[in-house]
């Protein structure tokens, strides 16, 4: 696949305590700032892969905005996560040519706290089992900070894996195969666990989308997922220490672990 997991998105109560909670669990955060006329504002943790988390709150309510809708019905948690296009407008038309009802790239900015102003392009389908594409028209460099930021005391080095809850897996794959113009992805069942799933290589990393079949560990939690949060990201995989379980209160949510 020619994309890249550009950004996930963990939406938070309370900005300034998840920043010192996810400091607490090891990361280097650095602060996003506002985005103009939304009422939210954010903070960042980047890798050394170009990948970031995006940890956002909301000084007031968006009931049209579905990222503040799950925050406000089930609490702080994974949300989202976004693509990195080659060129948006492109990549977004091609996805609609084989049939993807992906909605015409929008502008969006942030303003940073020193001031300067970022410019990008975003593209969603109204249906949240694909991610989204953030493209950027200012540098991404100013969107991605670069340097020291990218280094963190637990040995986090990027994003390995995102694994997406969704309700039909079979719709889901055809789905993402119109997103990256290539065949589907073979979906199998995991025994004993009440799932099915489907592997698709990113770029660095890998996307693995799950729904529940039956009575089982792992299919209880999805089903519970989806009729919590619907179709979202469900856990993150991150590279660069030995495999570990991270303490979700202190990720406010959000099911992180190191996979190595």
């Amino acid at each position: 696949m020619g994309f890249q997991i550009d950004h996930v998105v963990v939406a938070v109560a309370n900005l300034d305590q998840a920043i010192v909670d996810y400091r607490r669990l090891g990361f280097t955060v650095e602060a996003g700032g506002e985005h103009p006329g939304r009422g939210s504002r954010n903070a960042l943790v980047v890798f050394d892969d170009g990948s970031y988390f995006e940890l956002i709150a909301f000084d007031r309510p968006a009931p049209d905005f579905r990222w503040w809708q799950v925050l406000d019905r089930s609490g702080p948690g994974l949300v989202d996560y976004a693509l990195l296009p080659r060129n948006i407008d492109a990549d977004v038309a091609a996805a609609q040519s084989r049939g993807l009802d992906f909605e015409n790239p929008e502008d969006g900015g942030r303003e940073r706290p020193d001031g300067e102003r970022l410019i990008w392009k975003t593209a969603r389908s109204k249906q949240s089992d694909t991610p989204f594409f953030c493209g950027d028209v200012t540098p991404r460099a100013l969107r991605v900070p670069e340097g020291a930021v990218r280094q963190h005391p637990n040995g986090a080095l990027g994003i390995g894996s995102v694994v997406v809850a969704v309700k039909d897996i079979d719709r889901s794959v055809g789905r993402y195969a119109a997103l990256f113009g290539e065949p589907a992805a073979h979906v199998h069942a995991l025994p004993g666990l009440g799932v099915r799933i489907a592997h698709l290589p990113a770029d660095r990393s890998a996307i693995t989308l799950i729904t529940p079949t039956a009575e089982g560990p792992a299919g209880q939690r999805v089903a519970a997922h989806l009729k919590s949060r619907g179709e979202s990201p469900f856990a993150i995989g991150l590279k660069g220490a030995p495999p570990t379980t991270l303490d979700i209160k202190l990720s406010h949510g959000a099911p992180l672990e190191f996979i190595g």
